[in-house]
């Protein structure tokens, strides 16, 4: 396969999307003060609260690690808080505070207009039979 040829190939375009999508999104972030890791982390909490570490690393595709210092910056700016020893087991459960939903729903707004920017030239059949074939890729490379 040439270089010309690897442009064509969909994971290229994948790849290409991506991070496309990750510049935009982390400058649009970056107004409210936030990583794209970190918005994903209060997204997942809005939806979910209570999520352990692992859980939520699993949902913003970081690892535990990566997690960890994700959730202590967000504790240290006021947007989540944990309890200090686990209520059972070892996971800590997390959840938004009142300053962490305010900056989530701003910060929400911001990646909906990226979101926009992304399928505007998709109709909404268009937009659905996408997300569908993404699934479907994700699901096949996960078996």
């Amino acid at each position: 396969m040439t270089q010309q040829d690897a442009r064509r190939t969909v994971g290229y375009q994948l790849k290409r999307v991506q991070a496309a999508l990750r510049a935009a999104m982390d400058g649009a972030l970056r107004v409210h003060g936030l990583t794209t890791p970190q918005y994903a982390c209060l997204e997942l909490l809005g939806q979910q609260p209570r999520l352990s570490n692992a859980e939520l690393a699993r949902g913003a595709f970081v690892s535990r690690q990566s997690m960890n210092v994700v959730l202590r910056n967000l504790e240290e700016a006021g947007l989540v808080e944990r309890p200090s020893t686990a209520p059972s087991g070892r996971a800590l459960p997390t959840r938004l505070t009142a300053e962490g939903e305010r900056v989530l729903e701003a910060a929400r707004a911001d990646v909906l207009a990226i979101e926009a920017r992304l399928t505007a030239r998709l109709d909404p059949e268009q937009t659905r039979i996408l997300l569908a074939q993404l699934e479907d890729m994700a699901e096949s490379l996960s078996q």
